[in-house]
């Protein structure tokens, strides 16, 4: 585990998208971020963007997509692996999902850890849940 160091969470703001960026495509996210123009459309589009700063430099960074009522998303959680086990992780997660218990939030944990780690979040596996993927492709699925 990595050395804790003083870290906040915040809202982005305008300044921080190339710096969001760099940190999401070091982390493996360049095939779901495109450029900064179009990862400057995901964040504006989003219902909520948090950062992770740490000595002025952005170390994390989670996306949600919700209507604010009933229903909502986490899109993104990510952190820089110099700064994971102290826990950013939960402190993005957390503000972005606040304490609305009317709010169902879903996910995507397609990474290796990510199941775990939003296990301990109060996250659970959903039977429920179903997704058409990227360009039509439903994996040789057919219809009931």
């Amino acid at each position: 585990m990595s050395k804790a160091v003083a870290w906040r969470v915040r809202p982005l703001g305008g300044g921080d998208i190339r710096a969001a960026h760099a940190v999401l495509v070091a982390n493996g996210w360049a095939h779901r971020i495109g450029d900064t123009a179009r990862f400057a459309a995901l964040v504006r589009a989003s219902y909520a963007v948090v950062v992770a700063e740490s000595n002025g430099a952005v170390v994390g960074f989670a996306r949600a997509l919700s209507d604010g009522l009933a229903n909502g998303y986490l899109s993104m959680v990510v952190v820089a692996p110099a700064f994971r086990g102290q826990g950013i992780g939960r402190a993005l997660v957390e503000q972005l999902t606040g304490d609305d218990a009317r709010i169902t939030w879903v996910l995507r944990a397609g990474r290796d850890a990510a199941p775990g780690f939003f296990a301990k979040l109060g996250f659970r596996p959903s039977a429920t849940a179903m997704e058409r993927l990227r360009g039509g492709d439903i994996g040789g699925c057919t219809a009931p």
